[in-house]
């Protein structure tokens, strides 16, 4: 009778996702992943052969994990100062997430309209009072704008202070709120 596996394909993913948590993207490989887990390479290539599935189910596990933390927040302000935290909390998930090329040739439209952005749109639509398009249309300068702080943070260019980071973002929220008007 063969020997029961010790570590698990779920083990697997979970570790592959922490030890991207805490050492970066650039780390996943077999041997790295194996002395994480204290196990050899040869259950994680069985399972495993070409470790981009692995990457794309790590990567699942970071967005679910990336999605909750965010939409934890609430209101739409609480929601973009928390994907900002997120970046100085999270760094090595954040360039994962956002800056690993899996976005390369898409515009920022495309990111808004995808279905992973359907619970932020929501978000949006209620608390403006608009349809989800408009609601596209509203979130997208707010996006680059949070995307933009978070990545200079995740990427030490900028010092995370949440206070001037909120006034910022209440400032551009008012002004086109005051646009919108018009």
């Amino acid at each position: 009778m063969p020997k029961k596996p010790t570590t698990t394909r779920d083990a697997m993913i979970e570790g592959a996702f922490q030890l991207i948590r805490e050492k970066g993207h650039e780390s996943l490989t077999a041997r790295n992943l194996a002395a994480f887990l204290g196990c050899s390479t040869q259950p994680i290539m069985y399972q495993f052969p070409n470790l981009d599935t692995l990457r794309d189910l790590a990567y699942q596990r970071a967005d679910a994990f990336h999605s909750e933390y965010i939409l934890a927040g609430g209101d739409f302000l609480e929601i973009g100062m928390r994907y900002i935290r997120f970046a100085e909390e999270e760094p090595h998930l954040f360039r994962f997430l956002f800056q690993s090329g899996r976005f390369s040739g898409l515009r920022l439209e495309d990111l808004i309209k995808a279905p992973e952005a359907a619970d932020l749109l929501t978000v949006v639509s209620a608390e403006e009072g608009l349809t989800m398009e408009n609601a596209a249309l509203y979130f997208e300068p707010l996006a680059a704008l949070v995307h933009g702080y978070a990545s200079l943070i995740a990427n030490n260019g900028m010092k995370y202070d949440p206070d001037a980071i909120r006034q910022s973002l209440i400032m551009i929220e008012a002004g086109m709120e005051k646009g919108k008007e018009q």
